[in-house]
């Protein structure tokens, strides 16, 4: 079909969305009475819908468009590649410059014990060629045993059926049919939700941090082979751990010999002003999986990061690792990406998170912990989160789960500024080039929506 037919009205465009296009992770019945929103233009960190709307967009694409919309570099990346080389497979003991490259950039910016990269197009795939390396890796050691890899309730790896049963969303497992053996899943780190009354920050932590211990001892160590886990966990709500949890959980991954898979699908590429989350915690991990924002997400690309330690061992053995996608490598992503990294360097954006992105935004959102919606605020880097609750002292819930998030999201979108709502968690994820300007947008849009919403809601907040 000829683009220029698609220059329709609203209502056309969505009649034609109804009839030939099945959303992800959608109510499609929802969908179709209600109609899809239609984006037609992207610019900085704005996007338009097709009635002309501008929006301010919180959630970087899908934690995603760290450098904005619209640049014309990244376009020119991919239309020279695609005129040089356009497509080019990475089996049969192949290779192309443009994969050459990226692989050295990506192993310049790693943690030091980290040097190689094996592709995919999605953070899914990524995930699935984690769980079957992280396997193979312990057969070649002579510990075939060692196949569970632990997780945690709420995080998401991903909607493929490996990658969605090693993640801990009950939503995700549910088309599964079934969830896949040899996961097991413990507590998020998520003190508003999961910490007992008089318990502090650095105590939940370390209770958490002692779930995976407990964990691994209740199926034998013998039989663990990983621990996977977000550094933040993003779309289970950003829930950003205590200080106390992180060099816990390394200490016990340490105790325990098994291996640590980082999933940065979200937090990689400069989201907490370092190149990496694992930087950020101080964390070792032996693999971490990539996507998003390693392109800005201006054509798909996805990645696994692996350390020495498993490098050496598939060398140290005669015989075939025997995964891969058509797409693995491909010369155009891997030219976009490469030039997406200069522009964040050029532009030194991730220093700007340090020096202007955290802090605004943790300034933003602290002016509305006292709303009478809001339990709790909380931010690292360009990540941030708020709370809505009924009961501000108990931190009771509303009825019906996401009902009240789905209300607010709403009245986001209609103010023009794009939270995601995680049940009755609102969430955003900040391109990296946010100024002043769109701070000072984004405080007043909160303010209006939050107030709106317990407008709606007012009957059902404990006084």
């Amino acid at each position: 079909m000829s683009t220029t037919r698609l220059k329709n009205s609203t209502t056309e465009l969505r009649d034609l969305d109804a009839l030939h296009h099945l959303h992800p992770f959608t109510n499609h019945k929802s969908l179709r009475a209600g109609g899809a929103r239609v984006i037609v233009k992207g610019d900085g960190p704005y996007i338009w819908d097709s009635e002309g709307k501008r929006i301010l967009d919180g959630m970087a694409g899908l934690w995603t468009t760290n450098v904005g919309y619209g640049r014309a570099e990244l376009a020119d990346a991919a239309r020279d590649q695609m005129l040089e080389l356009p497509f080019y497979n990475t089996f049969f003991r192949t290779t192309h410059p443009p994969v050459i490259a990226l692989s050295q950039k990506l192993a310049e910016i790693t943690p030091p014990h980290i040097n190689q990269v094996f592709y995919g197009s999605s953070g899914s795939e990524s995930n699935d060629t984690a769980i079957r390396l992280i396997r193979h890796y312990w057969a070649l050691k002579g510990e075939p045993k060692r196949r569970i890899i632990i997780s945690r309730k709420n995080a998401y790896h991903g909607s493929t059926i490996a990658a969605g049963s090693m993640g801990g969303m009950p939503h995700v497992h549910q088309h599964s049919y079934p969830v896949y053996e040899g996961f097991r899943h413990v507590m998020d780190p998520y003190w508003f939700g999961e910490g007992k009354d008089g318990e502090s920050l650095d105590e939940f932590g370390l209770r958490a941090a002692k779930a995976l211990e407990d964990e691994i001892l209740a199926v034998g160590p013998e039989n663990v082979a990983a621990f996977a886990a977000e550094p933040v966990q993003g779309a289970g709500g950003v829930k950003i751990p205590p200080a106390t949890y992180w060099p816990a959980v390394q200490k016990i991954i340490d105790k325990y010999g098994i291996l640590f898979l980082a999933d940065e699908v979200i937090t990689g590429f400069g989201r907490l002003g370092t190149w990496f989350a694992s930087d950020y915690y101080g964390l070792k991990p032996n693999l971490i999986t990539f996507a998003k924002a390693v392109t800005s997400g201006y054509i798909p690309l996805s990645g696994l990061l692996i350390d020495d330690r498993i490098v050496e061992a598939l060398m140290g053995h005669d015989d075939d690792f025997n995964h891969g996608y058509t797409f693995s490598g491909h010369p155009v992503a891997c030219a976009v990406a490469l030039k997406n990294l200069e522009i964040m360097e050029r532009e030194k954006l991730v220093q700007r998170v340090n020096e202007v992105g955290a802090p605004a935004l943790a300034k933003v959102f602290e002016k509305f912990k006292d709303h009478p919606l809001v339990g709790e605020v909380r931010t690292v880097g360009m990540l941030g989160a708020i709370e809505l609750v009924a009961d501000k002292r108990t931190r009771r819930r509303f009825d019906n789960p996401g009902r009240v998030g789905l209300i607010c999201r709403d009245h986001f979108f209609r103010e023009g500024f794009i939270m995601r709502a995680v049940f009755d968690t609102m969430v955003c994820a900040l391109p990296l080039i946010w100024g002043e300007e769109q701070f000072a947008e984004a405080e007043r849009v909160i303010r209006k929506a939050l107030d709106l919403t317990l407008a709606d809601v007012a009957g059902e907040i404990a006084a």
